[in-house]
């Protein structure tokens, strides 16, 4: 076509490029390799979608994401750009007719499972094709020390030693260190320029609490907060992922379940509603979000805890993507350490793998229990350090109370010693609070010298302080001794009376101040913006797209502040390509003309 800023502002209605777009592109058009890193929400698919239009022939972007390419084909469309996919969805036929419109070099973008890409017959077709590009999407999907490893992603390198003379691109939103490491090293892309755009997403607030009442903290949070708002719950298990969706559909939310075990058409059935739609509640486990272009989600609830900060950030990255306020929320307890412990345990990794999720697992609870800014802490695993607090996270907004721990703690780690390191969480509370019960006498433990030493805090109290202990590494669960506590060596100076440590005074949970789902400027014309979103909602409708698609909200908003009354007018405003000034200019222009007529 012609310059990368021409493309940007007539398909895509962008003035200026955000750093550093602009250095990725030219990058790649000059036929060079790039590894982005690049948060969510922060413009990856620009950094292919524009060399992939300046360059000659089609860019190839490498998926794993069926359930959501018509929907990214269908977005592409809408902006005047050729382009297609290539998946286990299809007929013969439609597959035929996509390869025959490849060779003869009508398309722009043509979008590949990575399953798909290895097979012989696709890998032929490319050699017989002119390629602009490939782009590799969630390349931490290559590494086995990420969060979402796919085993196809490992034989990409071939598109490095078939195709060498066809720059690639390596984009995520997530990847530690260790996983940068490997995606360079399984992709060959030593020679890549790197470029790491930072990971804060500042518009969203980070909130961690104590597990109590699962459900009624979940419903007090979006009552209180988020009624009439777009969020995903995530949940460990698929059983509870369904018991939760049918729980919120009970109390009047449009929410539905979504897992791997759910049928393809149900999912994707689901996954529409929740695109397409406002208001709509998405219970799922980690196989949901990925790719997930929805601009306008406002929560993301964590009600078990997380596997790694990895998985973390990339599931709260969902949240916000708009950029207006968006909620991290998430609560948990020591029964959801021991659950991820076991599932590492009984997982088929070797003992290295083993031991790298288990630090990656204590840095979540890190977090978890951290008492000073928690974007800080976040920032810094990803290797990016800030002076300042936040001033957006539960910590910094409500500095939580600490207290002087240390004797209770060593009579909590006196206790899992004298019970010989054999008993889990409840049984020691009950020994250091003197409760008389069968279990105590079988083993005679009312005879210890630390039974009923611990009358001075209850139960929850007690809770919090082992907690605390598993999580900055004191203690450890025994998985082969189904739960069991034992002492780690960092313990024994604390045990001696050489360190002192403060704890975390939990707290029940109080509900923080609602935040706006979009901030609109004091002089908007409510009714204005309404008749602009049914307008917006009509064509999405039509259209089988979500309503973003069309407009984002920020477009909206502008659309209320300039009030556009010609197409000249209306073709200034940010995100309004030429196809789109043509497909819908004249029905917004004629709402904006009605309501200043009214």
């Amino acid at each position: 076509m012609t310059t990368p800023t021409h493309i940007l502002q007539q398909v895509f209605g962008f003035s200026a490029f955000r750093q550093p777009q602009d250095k990725i592109i030219q990058t790649l058009i000059a036929g060079n390799d790039a590894l982005v890193l690049m948060p969510t929400g922060g413009g990856k698919s620009l950094c292919y979608q524009i060399p992939a239009l300046a360059r000659d022939g089609c860019g190839i972007v490498i998926s794993p994401l069926i359930a959501l390419m018509q929907d990214q084909v269908d977005a592409m469309r809408l902006l005047g750009v050729k382009a297609a996919f290539l998946n286990s969805t299809q007929s013969a036929d439609e597959v035929r007719a996509i390869e025959q419109q490849l060779i003869e070099g009508v398309i722009d973008l043509l979008y590949i499972a990575p399953e798909r890409l290895t097979q012989a017959r696709t890998l032929h077709l490319l050699k017989e094709a002119k390629l602009a590009l490939f782009a590799i999407d969630e390349a931490h999907c290559v590494s086995q020390w990420g969060h979402d490893f796919r085993a196809d992603y490992l034989q990409l390198n071939l598109l490095h030693e078939i195709f060498p003379a066809v720059p690639r691109i390596a984009l995520t939103a997530t990847a530690d260190a260790r996983t940068r490491e490997e995606i360079v090293s399984r992709l060959q892309l030593d020679d890549a320029e790197k470029f790491i755009a930072g990971f804060d997403r500042p518009n969203i607030r980070y909130r961690i609490g104590v597990k109590h009442n699962a459900r009624q903290q979940l419903l007090k949070f979006l009552k209180s907060e988020h009624q009439g708002d777009s969020g995903i719950v995530y949940c460990l298990s698929r059983n509870k992922t369904e018991d939760i969706a049918a729980w919120l559909s009970e109390q009047g939310f449009n929410a539905y379940s979504y897992h791997a075990g759910l049928s393809a058409e149900l999912r994707s059935a689901h996954q529409a509603l929740f695109l397409r739609n406002e208001a709509v509640i998405i219970v799922a486990t980690i196989a949901f979000g990925m790719g997930i272009d929805k601009p306008d989600v406002r929560f993301v609830a964590h009600l078990d805890l997380p596997k790694t900060l990895e998985s973390y950030y990339q599931e709260t990255g969902r949240a916000g993507r708009d950029g207006e306020p968006a909620t991290a929320w998430m609560i948990y307890g020591l029964q959801d350490v021991i659950k991820l412990r076991q599932m590492m345990a009984n997982s088929e990794g070797n003992e290295h793998h083993k031991r790298a999720e288990q630090h990656r697992l204590n840095a979540m609870l890190g977090l978890c229990e951290i008492t000073t800014c928690r974007r800080q802490a976040l920032l810094s695993y990803f290797g990016e350090h800030r002076n300042q607090a936040c001033g957006n996270c539960d910590t910094c907004l409500d500095p939580p109370e600490t207290w002087n721990g240390s004797e209770a703690a060593r009579k909590a780690l006196s206790a899992a010693f004298r019970t010989e390191q054999r008993f889990g969480v409840n049984h020691l509370i009950e020994v250091l609070r003197g409760t008389n019960n069968d279990r105590i006498f079988q083993y005679g433990h009312q005879k210890l010298p630390v039974y009923g030493i611990g009358q001075d805090l209850n139960n929850n109290q007690w809770r919090s302080v082992f907690r605390q202990l598993v999580a900055r590494g004191y203690m450890s669960v025994d998985l082969e001794r189904f739960g069991a506590l034992r002492l780690e060596e960092k313990c024994r100076p604390l045990l001696r009376g050489e360190e002192t440590i403060a704890l975390r005074k939990d707290v029940q949970p109080t509900a923080a101040k609602a935040q706006t789902k979009v901030q609109l400027a004091p002089e908007v014309d409510i009714a204005l913006w309404e008749a602009l979103r049914e307008c917006r909602r009509g064509y999405a409708e039509e259209l089988g797209v979500p309503p973003y698609v069309v407009f984002h909200d920020a477009t909206l908003q502008e659309m209320c502040l300039r009030l556009p009354q010609t197409m000249e007018e209306f073709s200034q405003l940010s995100g309004v390509g030429e196809r789109k000034l043509q497909r819908y200019g004249p029905a917004f222009v004629g709402v904006i003309n009605q309501h200043l007529a009214a």
